[in-house]
């Protein structure tokens, strides 16, 4: 390992220990969350790996999230890490103008699938811990104990669905990705991430008990 690798590893395991602090980046007006980034960014791509280290502790949970719901299961971290230091080492390709999320994610999802590919074996996806019912109101146990049947269901159903299919439906329904994040993250166009979202929604339908099956939305 390089001094500089060295080096820029050990800031972002400081900023991911100590967060941003003050306000979560999400929770602040848009305008300000976007130019506090794009300046971020414009520092990283100059060298600067504070600024760098301040986009990754932004978007470390997330990050590894879509790793693990996109297969790499307890190996997330390092494909998250080894992710990050390819992320800045790529940062003069960033296109300016362009969103610093699904640039990343798309790394994310580059990295993931060559653990996959090299592993030579499908990781089993455990999308329970990334799914949360909702909690709004005070839930009985009875309640509870049905949601958390329903949500058994449901992603078994979706793990054993094709991978395309599966992709899809995790970038946009447990990631909460937009159809444009999801074709950058997945490297698709546009076009075919409708297409494939509605299709994977018409056989998670038929997959799925009638009481659920019309839960889920209709492909469009």
């Amino acid at each position: 390992m390089t001094r500089n690798r060295r080096v820029l590893i050990l800031r972002l395991h400081r900023w991911n220990r100590s967060g941003s602090g003050g306000v979560p980046p999400d929770e602040r007006p848009v305008e300000e969350h976007e130019t506090d980034e794009d300046e971020a960014v414009a520092r990283a791509r100059d060298g600067d790996q504070d600024a760098y280290a301040r986009l990754v502790a932004r978007y470390s949970a997330l990050a590894h999230r879509t790793a693990y719901l996109l297969g790499a299961g307890n190996e997330a971290e390092d494909v998250v890490q080894e992710a990050f230091v390819k992320g800045y080492r790529a940062l003069g390709s960033f296109r300016d103008g362009a969103a610093f999320r699904p640039w990343l994610l798309r790394i994310v999802a580059n990295e993931t699938h060559n653990l996959r590919r090299s592993a030579r074996r499908r990781t089993t996806l455990e999308l329970r811990v990334a799914v949360h019912p909702d909690t709004a109101d005070p839930a009985s146990p009875e309640q509870s104990a049905v949601a958390a049947d329903t949500h058994a269901v449901l992603l078994a159903a979706v793990n054993a669905m094709p991978d395309r299919d599966r992709l899809v439906l995790t970038c946009r329904y447990f990631l909460d990705l937009s159809e444009s994040e999801t074709a950058q993250v997945l490297g698709w166009p546009r076009g075919s991430v409708k297409s494939r979202l509605s299709r994977a929604l018409d056989k998670l339908r038929r997959a799925l008990p009638s009481r659920l099956a019309e839960e889920v939305p209709r492909g469009r």
